[in-house]
This record gives structure tokens, C-alpha cells and sequence, in this order.
């Protein structure tokens, strides 16, 4: 008994011991609330908690492009930690997600805390260090009672490249005295900012689409835990007061009252809190619940009681005045975020048993109750599948393939009406009745609700018309026949093989001939169909000859290696057609292997700059030359071919413009995009105009000053409802397509563009209008009234041909976030076949 009785006395005095060690972030970090914490401090503090406190578990999870680990944080108490398989394997049970139930552990919450998904808005990393330790914190017993029933998955950082780079910066050129004033440069970030990763997207609006390797990495986690409640912790401008839940309309409306009800529970519980302490705030003012690719609504469309924090911050460096004449330093802003983000969790501990129940009512329920108007989509086979498909993988959707013929009927994304049509062997099949069924329907439905036009983001992203398939949308659950996968016969490769056929019709066509491009391999592209046998060759198909490579060793076996990955290539064995377009013919045009310049720098749109980078560095592998707008003079042209002006201002000299016209008569191709327009529109010998006569001008000047005479009696208080009727938050839109050109090829037969502004120009005259919006057009999502009937006739995409080279007009970016999959096959286009 005495051996006993001094075996717990041990035991207990060695954890007391350990917990003691325990430092809070101000007595690890010298600086800490003076100066940001630098990446790898994060991580070592993170590490002495993990060794000082038997409160707190690590998992690395993943790297970001950069080479910096990822991690989460599980804290909760020693018992629970020593039981998370079991405690997660029952949460995902209750929903239908695992067979694998322990009947002897009870429910657990599980509260996931995200910080820093912006770069810049360095405070929420900071208050994560002050988060874990209140939780872990040996004196705090109320968080301790919290912990009983509750596990807490805190990431102290989603964007670990973009907080080193915005660091790094905040670091350099900060001396040992703040600076208050505005003008200082520690509140002037340098292009492209810390705000966004390694490749300069926006990795909040990245959580649907899973475009990133961040967020890929990130969501296979989530899935694997499915939390009750999710926080999601920003920054804004500095001088804004902080905003927490309820969030502002438009709420999708597929959200349940128990998420609504606890948002409104929150946010009187921050607000008293925020009073004590006379911080200011606001709730229901600007971020709404719509867009599913958030931090807030993604976890609120898988269950969850998704949530964003923000406190006010943004260029406030370590310290700035605000326009109050209050003082913001690091220290306040953490301290507001810890404050919120504790809130959260006593909250959540609060309701556990509502919103566990809740939860699991969302996530069952709506299986057979279905929330949407319909019940199964069907994507007719087409090899753009495969990238759909890859799409819902990484969310963990249920989908299968047809393998049967049926007739059915059904409302058509295309055409907007409701249709009879045939399914047939390898459709793709995706039904509702499934554990994510909301999730589903919030990526499929056709027509979602949108309950107030004054959107924070795109109001419309049918998948279909992302992804350039005809899909239909059936009111009820179909009893057809399925298989789980789509069985590919494995080619027998020839000995002797005339020219491959790489046919052109999903992203995989461009990584091949990318990858022929940079091997050297001489590459064909057919400019209308051809028949070789039993073989058809469509417009934009490859065609890869060894006629044409001469000087290819082992010529089969090196080019199979190849293209192999395009697993619907096949050989030709005569050059002689059966339609008149032998492969020697005018029909087959050798490709240029485009040689890249993209400009960078100050004017130049981060983002958009991004998705181009990511495109040719990640999506197709290809090289390119960057080269910051302020060395443009520096680049020698006639070593390339092709210039990419991504989204921004470009203040060119007029000499430095009449060089790129001179470029590109003599041979060169540029891709301008969205604002970069600006340096070819109104210009002499250039086509691009936002009017098709002089007459539409004078009407649209006069529509103009009409406008502005009316305005005199506008009230004030509508001013931003009237603004919003001539904008476009980000909507999708019908375009007639020129199939016969090259940059329309693949395809299909019509293209819809995600227009995410108002620019607009009228169809080019002495120039190719591949892709433009016809008269009385379909389109899904908020388009103002002031600027919908504008857009009749317009062009989204054109080539103007000049000289020996051309000119590429995007008014929309068909590679916006990276997940427009039609657009990215579009870019292809002008990128490698528009010759």
C-alpha cells in the first residue's frame, strides 16, 4: 500500500513538475507583442508545449512549396489525447463516415481553430500562441473543465510562405523605434505582398477547389476529423473595428437554424466580453455565408458551425495611429483575437450536446430530406471528367459511373431547360444520398438562392459549366446500374508506328505536349476533323509523326513514354486520310514551342500574376522567364515569343510600346489580360474598343450624363445598392464560340466564362471573335441590372492578328482561382495552338 500511495505521489509531483515548466508566449519570446514572431519561433514554442504539458498533441500534416512543415495541434485532456483514433473514428461513425465505433468513450466536441491563412495578418499567429497556452495553462482550471469533453485541432498557421515572406520583410526594415505614421514603410508592404502562398493565390477562397498543395493537404485532415465547429481567424484594415458572428447576407439557404442560432449565441457572448473591456466591433455588417470555397462555409456546408474572425490590422506594421487617434499595436490586436477565439471555445463547451445533435442531424438527415430541388447529376462521358472527378475525391465526395443505358430526364446546365435525355456506359452518376449531401448540392445545384445581391465574392460556379461538360440535374434518385471506376484497355504499342494521335481535349493534352515541346519532339496540331480508318482525329488534335522526327532516337518507344499518361492516345499507321486530310496536308500545322516572358512587380495584379505562374510552373509544367515590370527595358524580346500580361496597370514609355508592336509583327504572340487591355484599347492599329461605332459612344455618353442629372436626387443612404447595379460580382455567362479557331478547339460547343468585373468591349472588327456573349444570353448569378443588357454582343475573347504575330484579348481570366477548368484548356489554347 505505502509502495502504492508513493508510486502516485511520484507520479503526481512529476507532473505538477512538468506542468510548472510550462512558459507562457511572453516568457519564451522576448519580443512577443513587439515584434512578429518568426515562423520557426512559432513552430520551437509550439514544441515546448508539447514537451512541458501532457495537454497538448503534435501532427505534422504536410509542406508547403517552400519546404515548411504544416502542423496541427490536438489539446484536450491526457486521457482523451491518449484516445483521438477512437474519439474520431466515433464522431465520423455517427455520420455514416467509419464502421469502426467504440462504444466505451462518449461524445466529444471538436473544435477546429484556424489562424493565418493570409500572410499579412500576422496577429492571428500570434494569438495562437496565446490560445493553446490559456488552454494548456496548468493554472487555468476553466480551461482545463473545457477540455473534459472537448478536443480543440488548433493550426497556428495555414499559410506558413506567405507569413515567413511578410515577416522576413516586417524584420528587414524595422529598426528599434515603432512608427505610428502612415507614411512609414513598415506600412507599405513591397508587391506581391505576405498575404498570399509560395504561388500567390489566395488560399481562402482555395477550400472547395483544393487547387494548392496548402489546402490539399489541409482538407484531407479536415475531412478526417469532420468538426463541430470551425473558426477561421483574418485581419482587415487596420482601422476597422473587429467583426465576429452573426455574418451579413446573403446566407445560403441550405444553413440550419442550430448554426444560425449559435452564431447569434456568440456573438452576444463576444460582445459582452468586447464591452467590458470597451473594444469596439461589429456583427451582420459585410461577411457573408454564400461562397462555398471559405474557411467559414466550407466547414458550414460539411456540418460544422463555420465562422470568420476579424480584427482590424492590416499595413498596421507593429504600431499605427488610427483615425480615431487611438494607438494599434501587435499586443492589442493579438489580445483581441485571443479573447474572441477563447469565447469560442466556452461557447461551444456550452452547447456541445446541441450542437453535436446538430451535426449529426445535418449530416444524415439531409441524405433523404433533400435540401436542393434535385436528387442525382449526370455528366455525360467526356475525358473532362477526369479532372471533375479528381475534384471530388479531394472532397470526399461519393460518385460512380453508368453501366447501363437509361432514359432520363433532366434540367440542362447549357441550355437551362429541362431535357429528355439518354444516359449511357460511363456517365458519370453523382447522388445526393450521400454522407456530404449538402456539400454536394451546394456544388451542383444549378440555381442557388442568393437571398441579397450585396455578395462579398462569385455568386455562381456550377461545376458542369466549369468544367465544360453537359450535365444535367434529375429531380429523383436513379436505380441505374453503376461501377465504381472506368475500366482503360492497356495499349499494345506497335512496332512500327507512323505518328501518335494525342487527341486535345482536357488539361492532360496540354501536360503532354508541354512535355513533347520541351523534349524537343516536333508536334502537329489539325486544324479541322480527319479520318484515318477507324481513327478520327477532331480540330486541335496532336499529332506526333516520325517523319517530323527524324532525329528522335528510338522514336516509338520515346514518345509512348510520353504521352502515355493521356490515356486515350493511339497510333496512326498511314499518313493517307479517308476525308482529304492526309497528315503532309495544309490541315496538320507544325506547332512553335512558345519561349515565355511574364512580367511581375508593382502593377502588376498578385493574384492574377499567380494563377499564370501556377499554371505554367504546376498545372503544365513549362518553363518561363519572370521579369519584374521595372526591368522590362532589360529583356532582350526577340529571344522569345510569347509575352503574358497578366490582370494590372502596365506604364509602358510609348517607346517601350511601339518596341512590343514591333515584336509582334515581326513573329511575336501576347496574352493580355483583364486591365493589361488598357494598352492595346483605343490605340491606333489596334481593334480593341468598348464601342462598335462612334455613334455607340456619343449614345453611351449621353446614357452617362442622363445618369448623372438623375443622380441629384438620389438619397445617400442607397448609394451602394445602386452602385452594385452595374457590377458583377462574379458571375457565369453563356459565349458563342468560333469553333473553327484554334483557340476555341476542345472546348466544346459553347464556352461559359466566369466574368468576375464589368469591363466590356464590343465584338472587334478585322479581327477573330472566338468567344463572345450573344444577344439575350444565359448566364447564372448576380449580374447588375445597370450593366446586364451592356454585355449583349460583346467579346470575352479574341485574336487580332498583326504582322507576322497576334494579339490576345482576355477580358475575362479563364485561369481565376484555378479551378475553371474550361478556362484552363482555353488558356492552353492561346498558349501552344493559337500559332
Amino acid at each position: 500500500m505505502k509502495k502504492t500511495i508513493l508510486s502516485l505521489f511520484f507520479i503526481f509531483n512529476f507532473l505538477f513538475t512538468v506542468h510548472s515548466q510550462v512558459k507562457s508566449p511572453s516568457e519564451f519570446l522576448t519580443n512577443y507583442g513587439k515584434q512578429i514572431t518568426y515562423y520557426h519561433q512559432i513552430e520551437a514554442y509550439f514544441k515546448h508545449l508539447t514537451e512541458q504539458s501532457s495537454y497538448i498533441k503534435h501532427q505534422k500534416y504536410g509542406l508547403t512549396p517552400e519546404q515548411r512543415d504544416m502542423n496541427v495541434y490536438f489539446i484536450s485532456t491526457p486521457e482523451n489525447l491518449a484516445n483521438l483514433e477512437q474519439i474520431r473514428n466515433n464522431n465520423l461513425a455517427a455520420i455514416g463516415m467509419s464502421d469502426k465505433k467504440t462504444e466505451t468513450i462518449g461524445d466529444k466536441l471538436i473544435v477546429w481553430l484556424s489562424f493565418n491563412v493570409h500572410g499579412n495578418e500576422f496577429a492571428g499567429a500570434e494569438s495562437a500562441l496565446t490560445v493553446a497556452y490559456e488552454l494548456v495553462n496548468p493554472s487555468n482550471a476553466t480551461t482545463k473543465e473545457w477540455l473534459k469533453n472537448t478536443i480543440v485541432i488548433l493550426d497556428p498557421c495555414l499559410n506558413p510562405d506567405g507569413f515567413s515572406r511578410y515577416g522576413n520583410w516586417l524584420r528587414e526594415i524595422s529598426g528599434t523605434k515603432t512608427h505610428p505614421g502612415l507614411t512609414d514603410r513598415e506600412h507599405m508592404e513591397e508587391w506581391p505582398g505576405g498575404r498570399y502562398s509560395h504561388y500567390i493565390f489566395d488560399l481562402n477562397r482555395d477550400w472547395a477547389w483544393q487547387t494548392q498543395t496548402e489546402t490539399q493537404q489541409r482538407i484531407a485532415l479536415y475531412n478526417q476529423w469532420m468538426p463541430q465547429v470551425h473558426t477561421d481567424v483574418h485581419e482587415m484594415g487596420y482601422d476597422s473595428p473587429y467583426f465576429f458572428p452573426p455574418a451579413a447576407e446573403p446566407l445560403h439557404e441550405f444553413i440550419e437554424p442550430y448554426q444560425k442560432d449559435f452564431h447569434n449565441l456568440l456573438g452576444k457572448n463576444i460582445s459582452a466580453k468586447f464591452d467590458q473591456e470597451n473594444w469596439m466591433y461589429n456583427t451582420r455588417e459585410r461577411f457573408d455565408l454564400f461562397y462555398p470555397s471559405y474557411g467559414d462555409t466550407y466547414p458550414i456546408y460539411n456540418g460544422a458551425v463555420g465562422m470568420t474572425m476579424e480584427q482590424g490590422g492590416i499595413g498596421a506594421g507593429r504600431e499605427i495611429t488610427m483615425e480615431n487617434g487611438a494607438s494599434l499595436t501587435i499586443k492589442d490586436r493579438l489580445t483581441h483575437h485571443a479573447k474572441a477565439v477563447l469565447t469560442v471555445v466556452e461557447s461551444a463547451v456550452s452547447q456541445s450536446d446541441k450542437l453535436i445533435k446538430g451535426f449529426r442531424g445535418f449530416m444524415t438527415h439531409s441524405r433523404k430530406t433533400i435540401k436542393g430541388k434535385y436528387a442525382t447529376y449526370v455528366l455525360k462521358s467526356n475525358p473532362k471528367l477526369i479532372q471533375l472527378t479528381e475534384l471530388l475525391k479531394k472532397n470526399d465526395i461519393q460518385f460512380s459511373f453508368a453501366d447501363a443505358k437509361q432514359s432520363a430526364s433532366g434540367y440542362n446546365y447549357q441550355t437551362k431547360k429541362e431535357k429528355s435525355f439518354t444516359i449511357e456506359p460511363n456517365d458519370l452518376i453523382i447522388k445526393v444520398d450521400q454522407p456530404r449531401a449538402v456539400m454536394t448540392q451546394v456544388l451542383f445545384e444549378p440555381n442557388q438562392k442568393l437571398n441579397d445581391s450585396l455578395s462579398y465574392d462569385i455568386t455562381a460556379w456550377a461545376l458542369p459549366l466549369a468544367y465544360g461538360v453537359e450535365g444535367y440535374a434529375v429531380k429523383n434518385s436513379l436505380g441505374i446500374k453503376t461501377k465504381a471506376t472506368i475500366a482503360i484497355a492497356e495499349k499494345t504499342v506497335p512496332e512500327s508506328v507512323y505518328a501518335f494521335h494525342i487527341p486535345w481535349n482536357n488539361r492532360t493534352s496540354a501536360q503532354v505536349l508541354a512535355l513533347l515541346h520541351q523534349n524537343g519532339i516536333k508536334v502537329r496540331s489539325a486544324m479541322r476533323e480527319a479520318i484515318f480508318g477507324d481513327i478520327t482525329v477532331k480540330a486541335g488534335s496532336l499529332i506526333v509523326s516520325k517523319a517530323d522526327n527524324p532525329k528522335v532516337t528510338d522514336f516509338t518507344k520515346t514518345v509512348n513514354e510520353i504521352v502515355k499518361t493521356k490515356t486515350d492516345y493511339n497510333f496512326i499507321k498511314t499518313g493517307f486520310s479517308t476525308n482529304s486530310k492526309d497528315l503532309g496536308g495544309e490541315n496538320f500545322v507544325l506547332l512553335k514551342a512558345p519561349k515565355i516572358v511574364l512580367l511581375s512587380g508593382n502593377g502588376v495584379g498578385s493574384t492574377e500574376f499567380g494563377a499564370v505562374w501556377y499554371y505554367l510552373d504546376q498545372t503544365i509544367g513549362y518553363p518561363v522567364s519572370i521579369v519584374d515590370v521595372d526591368k522590362f527595358r532589360r529583356i532582350k524580346l526577340y529571344e522569345y515569343n510569347t509575352l503574358i500580361l497578366a490582370d494590372g496597370y502596365y506604364d509602358f514609355s510609348e517607346e517601350q510600346q511601339k518596341q512590343i508592336g514591333e515584336w509582334i509583327k515581326n513573329g511575336g504572340k501576347v496574352i493580355a489580360m483583364n486591365g493589361a487591355l488598357s494598352l492595346f484599347e483605343g490605340k491606333e492599329g489596334y481593334a480593341l474598343s468598348p464601342f462598335a461605332s462612334d455613334e455607340d459612344k456619343v449614345k453611351s455618353e449621353k446614357e452617362a450624363d442622363d445618369l448623372e442629372l438623375k443622380a441629384r436626387i438620389f438619397d445617400f443612404g442607397n448609394g451602394e445598392r445602386r452602385a452594385i447595379s452595374t457590377s458583377i460580382p462574379g458571375a457565369v455567362i453563356e459565349n458563342v464560340l468560333d469553333k473553327s479557331h484554334p483557340m476555341a478547339f476542345g472546348l466544346g460547343d459553347n464556352y461559359f466564362s466566369l466574368k468576375t468585373d464589368d469591363r466590356h468591349y464590343s465584338l472587334l472588327k478585322k479581327a477573330s471573335n472566338v468567344a463572345y456573349i450573344p444577344k439575350d444570353y444565359k448566364s447564372y448569378g448576380f449580374i447588375g441590372n445597370g450593366i446586364s443588357k451592356k454585355l449583349n454582343e460583346t467579346v470575352s475573347y479574341a485574336v487580332e492578328k498583326k504582322g507576322d504575330g497576334e494579339v490576345i484579348y482576355m477580358i475575362d481570366n479563364p485561369l481565376f482561382r484555378g479551378f475553371w477548368e474550361n478556362g484552363i484548356l482555353l488558356f492552353s489554347n492561346a498558349l501552344f495552338l493559337v500559332n
